[in-house]
């Protein structure tokens, strides 16, 4: 929770410095959105991780789901064979692990080669025995809002107000996780942009993300990359969304205005760009206190 004169919630078990923190993404999927294919053998996925710590990521986010909308759900066994042996070897490293899943089968594995946190996209609504997993195990836990699985998730995106509606959901998967004995000081949320949200409902989520902040909890935000900053800056010749790759000055930015807000961390796929980006707004936070 919120330490006194400092500017973030923080969470506990996870690394505390006086700004927010950048957790680097590892895709080790054949299909994610931004990068898919670039990763999947666990070679290059455990040397892009080891280059996203020595970049200086706080965290590297390891994940064999792609939660891109529409993707199909790999199965189980092929899941745990792309995350296993990258968190293993990264972990052995000395890199702090997240690991990006909805199983509790794979989250289990994970903590056990060495992940110290468990990142799961669906807040503990894909599989509800996620949250007994993570209190018997003491480790950190991100929930996200969630309303379901990526091959349908975007026919579930109507709000009343997306802000309200979205801490509600998320207040409920919080009440859950306090009822199976998750600590409160270890958990953070992630309103999650692009689940089950169009592009109006993530401008709205991050203009007002101080909302969000002000219930206390640790705060993630995914906007890396996200196909909302592809339309944002489409070709004005052709209309063609700008690719995944070249998203990532204005996610620089976006790291800068969600540092300002408050957020406890950004995940991005590039890490200079934003950890440049969360240092200046640390400094210039700390000239407004």
């Amino acid at each position: 929770m919120t330490h006194p004169g400092r500017p973030h919630a923080y969470v506990d078990g996870l690394p505390q410095p006086d700004r927010c923190l950048v957790m680097g993404v590892v895709n080790v999927t054949p299909d994610s959105f931004s990068d898919g294919g670039l990763w999947f053998e666990p070679a290059d996925a455990i040397t892009h991780g080891l280059r996203l710590a020595a970049q200086g990521a706080d965290v590297v986010d390891i994940g064999g789901e792609s939660t891109r909308p529409g993707a199909r759900r790999p199965p189980e066994e092929e899941e745990l064979r792309r995350v296993l042996p990258v968190v293993r070897e990264l972990a052995a490293a000395g890199v702090l692990v997240s690991v990006d899943t909805m199983r509790v089968s794979v989250a289990s594995k994970a903590l056990d080669a060495g992940a110290r946190m468990v990142n799961d996209v669906s807040g503990g609504r894909a599989d509800p025995a996620m949250f007994g997993l993570v209190a018997d195990a003491g480790v950190p836990m991100v929930i996200m809002h969630w309303r379901g699985y990526s091959d349908h998730m975007q026919q579930q995106a109507s709000y009343g107000d997306v802000v309200t509606d979205v801490w509600a959901e998320l207040q409920q998967q919080l009440d859950a996780a306090a009822a199976a004995g998750v600590q409160v000081d270890r958990i953070a949320v992630d309103p999650g942009l692009g689940f089950a949200k169009n592009g109006d409902h993530n401008w709205t989520l991050l203009a007002r993300l101080d909302e969000l902040v002000a219930h206390g909890y640790p705060v993630l935000v995914a906007a890396s990359r996200k196909s909302f900053l592809g339309r944002l800056l489409a070709d004005p010749a052709t209309g063609a969304d700008r690719p995944p790759d070249g998203r990532d000055s204005a996610t620089h930015v976006l790291s800068t205005l969600i540092a300002l807000a408050g957020a406890w961390c950004v995940r991005v796929h590039q890490v200079p760009g934003s950890l440049d980006a969360v240092n200046v707004a640390a400094r210039w936070g700390a000239e407004k206190r």
